[in-house]
């Protein structure tokens, strides 16, 4: 049953990302173009995420999950230089190519041959991440 309601979110975040037209790298570009011809439209997809976060949010972590015995929320609070090193090149690469990784994946779908390399890139950067952090945490 979890993996029903897995794949139907999964289904269901994906046509918001095509319906809000965060799926077209020229369409995000414009909106982080504030200096040029800025997409405004985009702001509104996020402040609608934002909002129905912000209200359900606090509603939801009262409740006990339906699929689940407990949340999983993150135990971490504090900002650090890993954070803002993954955030930073987290916006990088979302303002170079106008994509980021779950519109990424969804364009798979389209069987463009930009779209599975990105993926490719994707993975492969989550990879190499994963071999530098855990050599990274042997020698401290």
């Amino acid at each position: 049953m979890m993996n029903v309601v897995a794949l139907l979110s999964g289904f269901l975040f994906a046509i918001g990302l095509v319906i809000s037209g965060m799926t077209n790298p020229k369409k995000v570009i414009g909106f982080l173009d504030i200096f040029g011809s800025w997409d405004y439209s985009l702001a509104f997809v996020m402040i609608g995420a934002i909002a129905i976060n912000v209200l359900t949010f606090n509603f939801v972590k009262r409740k006990k999950p339906l699929f689940s015995l407990d949340f999983i929320l993150p135990l971490k609070k504090s900002v650090d230089s890993r954070l803002i090193i993954g955030a930073s090149l987290f916006g990088i690469g979302w303002g170079l190519v106008g994509i980021c990784p779950g519109p990424g994946i969804v364009n798979l779908m389209s069987l463009n041959s930009s779209a599975a390399l990105f993926v490719v890139s994707m993975v492969a950067g989550m990879y190499l991440f994963k071999k530098f952090d855990n050599y990274n945490r042997r020698q401290n």
